[in-house]
């Protein structure tokens, strides 16, 4: 039986080797492999901000603490020492390979496919390969494994998102503007023209255009109205401004349209921390329920450092055992493991979400409080108005006044109370306008009154039809493929999904609810960039809410409790 992989290995460098693709093009790549004679299993990242960055010695920060937030093709020295080549790639269109770049679109699908079959057949690979990176490298493995190259033996798709819509672009059909225009920058897409001027004809793409020209807080904002006017300047931002809906633009470069096409064992993985990056945790959860191949689930307590180089041990046991036949016990592990906020402890499973758990309704009542049972009468609606917040950049100072918003609290815990997995807030409202946003928190409050924000969820009051038959209760699905008006003063069901949380709420401590209308405090600012990358865009207009707590309209929240520890 092999042995472990030990750092024996001292390191080849090959830069800027070109592959052609099937069409023709040419993709830069630079691979790193053991100098030693034989045949070793490769791992692959593509990457869109070029791949000579990767390799750059910076010291490690928190991603949210860095300007380096794009070193994310993990620590090459560790894997090649171990016995692995590991090849970085410039996906096509950007840096040094040859195209047209558009992100992730079919060709660089595609192009992943081409390349796993090129490394397999090179005199030092083995023929089994993985892929290796996360976020957009995590993203991608997911593509390409749909993909189906037959020498693509398991991923390790850590922080990938699974639907480029409601995980990136558009949560809950709200724009997130902060964060688009800033990644922007780092994509390093040359030659590049954005999908939707190919995708609509000259009339429909000047209407879209211009109806968000007409924006008042787009046309407010340099980036956006720049984008509008000239497609070339952000190509990305451009599609994600033009393509306001889900729909084949989103489905083309979304994992979970694919799910039922993986069929190589494939570790899943994010991160449970105060403010979820929906892109992320969300992507992890939703393929964990669509992809049906041998897989794994990791929900870590803390985000990670860039550059990257955090549970490397992990990563070289599963692909120890799934590369190198290394029977290391991986597999007879729990399949999933969630770290529990407030225990600091790990919480194991072999399902999500968990089997023990005791979907649990808590009712918004009078006075601002959250309740185990339903209002016995009814009380009078509560309101809050949302004028238009502008778009922040660095520019910019912070919102003043404080907007307008609603909360709520239980009354101090009685108990330590177990909340593992997803959330649903199911909102009965009218609303003084054609549309709004809801942007609403969940946090845990101490006994002297501070606060963490645990968790967040989102939703375009247009956005709130439900598919009935994609939705469960602790998670409602929407499909945002159109637009339904709001008829002013009429009483709604909002429907709103919250990203799971994993938190022990303590003896004495409240749950908090938070109701907005738009985003604020700005507590997802970049410290370094000064960045609001987190925010959505402002609903345009004023609007009045009222939140109903009826015996008709009971609104609710739908909790996981845990029932044992």
């Amino acid at each position: 039986m092999p042995e472990e992989s030990k750092p024996i290995y001292k390191m080849k460098v090959e830069k800027n080797v070109y592959v052609k693709m099937r069409d023709g093009i040419k993709l830069a790549c630079d691979i790193y492999r053991p100098d030693a004679k034989g045949k070793f299993p490769a791992l692959l990242g593509m990457s869109p901000y070029g791949k000579d960055i990767q390799m750059l010695k910076v010291p490690s920060q928190s991603r949210g603490k860095s300007e380096w937030n794009i070193i994310e093709a993990g620590d090459t020295e560790f894997f090649v020492s171990r016995g692995y080549a590991h090849i970085i790639n410039d996906v096509r269109g950007s840096a040094y390979s040859e195209g047209k770049y558009d992100i992730c679109q079919k060709k660089e699908q595609e192009d992943g496919y081409d390349l796993v079959e090129w490394i397999a057949q090179q005199p030092w690979c083995s023929g089994s390969v993985g892929m290796l990176g996360v976020s957009y490298f995590g993203f991608i493995q997911y593509l390409v494994a749909a993909q189906q190259p037959p020498h693509l033996k398991a991923i390790f798709p850590h922080d990938g998102w699974g639907d480029m819509y409601r995980d990136v672009s558009h949560h809950g059909g709200i724009l997130m503007h902060g964060w688009l225009p800033l990644w922007s920058t780092f994509l390093l897409g040359r030659n590049a023209m954005p999908a939707s001027v190919k995708m609509y004809n000259k009339r429909e793409l000047e209407r879209r255009i211009e109806r968000w020209k007409s924006n008042q807080v787009v046309n407010k904002h340099h980036e956006f109205y720049n984008a509008l006017l000239f497609p070339w300047y952000k190509p990305t931002l451009f599609d994600w401004l033009i393509n306001e809906f889900d729909g084949p633009y989103y489905w083309e470069r979304s994992a979970y349209t694919k799910y039922d096409k993986i069929k190589v064992p494939t570790y899943l993985g994010s991160e449970m921390f105060g403010y979820p990056v929906p892109m992320h945790l969300r992507g992890a959860f939703s393929a964990w329920d669509g992809i049906k191949a041998p897989k794994k689930l990791a929900i870590r307590p803390a985000q990670i450092e860039v550059p990257w180089r955090e549970f490397h041990d992990e990563i070289l046991r599963w692909y120890d055992h799934w590369l190198k036949g290394i029977d290391n016990g991986i597999m007879d592990e729990p399949p999933i493991k969630i770290w529990v906020r407030g225990a600091n402890e790990w919480k194991y499973s072999d399902d999500w979400p968990l089997p023990e758990t005791k979907w649990t309704d808590y009712y918004l009542t009078t006075d601002h409080m959250i309740k185990g049972s339903p209002p016995p009468s009814d009380e009078a609606p509560d309101t809050f108005n949302h004028k238009p917040v502008q778009p922040l950049t660095r520019l910019h100072s912070p919102i003043d006044p404080v907007p307008d918003y609603l909360s709520y609290f239980t009354e101090p815990l009685d108990q330590d109370t177990l909340v593992i997995g997803p959330i649903a807030l199911y909102l009965y409202a009218s609303l003084g306008g054609e549309d709004a946003d809801f942007i609403v928190k969940l946090k845990d409050v101490g006994p002297d009154g501070s606060e963490s924000v645990l968790t967040r969820g989102w939703l375009k009051a247009s956005h709130r039809e439900t598919d009935k038959n994609k939705s469960k209760p602790w998670q409602p699905f929407h499909p945002h493929t159109s637009a339904t008006p709001v008829v002013p003063g009429e009483v709604n069901e909002y429907a709103i999904e919250i990203m799971p949380i994993s938190n022990l709420f303590k003896k004495g401590h409240k749950i908090k609810l938070e109701i907005w209308g738009c985003d604020y405090p700005l507590d997802a600012v970049d410290p370094i960039m000064q960045w609001p990358w987190r925010s959505h865009l402002s609903y345009d207009k004023e609007v009045m809410y009222k939140i109903y707590h009826t015996i008709q309209y009971p609104s609710h929240l739908v909790l996981p409790i845990i029932s044992k520890r």
